[in-house]
């Protein structure tokens, strides 16, 4: 219990650290970080750690793109919310278990339980 807790903490703190550096963003970048922010948490699975994870690497490449002088939508293209999925492809998203719930249920049902295995 109490590693849960010291997790829980340094997590906290990492999100803290991150929000402020996001807050230094430039102002478009900002915009769309905080767009971004909302539209991938809503996705978090898990303890969020995964999530936590991916938003340090959209910040650093925030980031690292601004200070080259990059605007903001050739590094995501116009569809952002296609750049966050594509972007979260390798996170832990609660819609992760919600489809391997469905195809097992189907393949139970379907006597093929073993092919999704």
């Amino acid at each position: 219990m109490l590693d849960f807790i010291k997790k829980m903490i340094g997590d906290k703190k990492e999100y803290r650290e991150q929000m402020a550096r996001a807050e230094a963003l430039p102002e478009d970048y900002r915009f769309v970080f905080k767009k971004l922010h909302a539209y991938m948490w809503s996705f978090a699975g898990g303890d969020g750690s995964d999530m936590l994870r991916a938003q340090h690497e959209l910040i650093e490449l925030f980031e690292a793109s601004s200070s080259e002088g990059v605007h903001v939508l050739d590094v995501t293209g116009e569809d952002v919310a296609g750049f966050c999925d594509d972007f979260l492809s390798d996170t832990q998203k609660w819609t992760d278990a919600y489809r391997q719930k469905i195809n097992r249920d189907m393949l139970k049902k379907l006597g093929k339980e073993n092919d999704f295995l």
